[in-house]
């Protein structure tokens, strides 16, 4: 179930013809040394479409900052749909450029988030 609903995402044009980038993981707290155990990637489109890839690689809870390398995010709210998972939030786009998305997950934990204005 996973694969095919990898192999389903990754048909989207945005992974062919989209800007991708790595990402940095910054420590959530001075001291805090698991966001080394993350590993994150962005694509953008043509369009307004983005896509964040995140996960977790280690064995053991981890968290960290995920610097969005995405500059017109302030002055809204968006929602972030997990579309491997069924999560859905919505997180303010000032924070969201200027701390980063927060991230606090289990062993192994992946998301894959398609990046979307909040509608009113």
């Amino acid at each position: 179930m996973f694969y095919n609903k990898l192999l389903d995402i990754l048909l989207r044009p945005i992974f062919r013809g989209g800007v991708w980038q790595l990402l940095d993981c910054l420590p959530a707290w001075e001291g805090n040394w698991t966001n080394d155990c993350y590993i994150a990637f962005a694509w953008q489109g043509n369009g307004e479409e983005k896509i964040l890839i995140a996960v977790n690689y280690s064995s053991g809870q981890g968290q960290c900052y995920v610097r969005l390398p995405f500059y017109n995010m302030g002055g809204h709210s968006w929602l972030l749909r997990d579309l491997i998972g069924e999560s859905i939030y919505e997180r303010e786009g000032d924070d969201l450029q200027a701390k980063g998305l927060y991230l606090d997950e289990p062993a192994w934990k992946i998301y894959v988030f398609s990046l979307d204005i909040k509608n009113v």
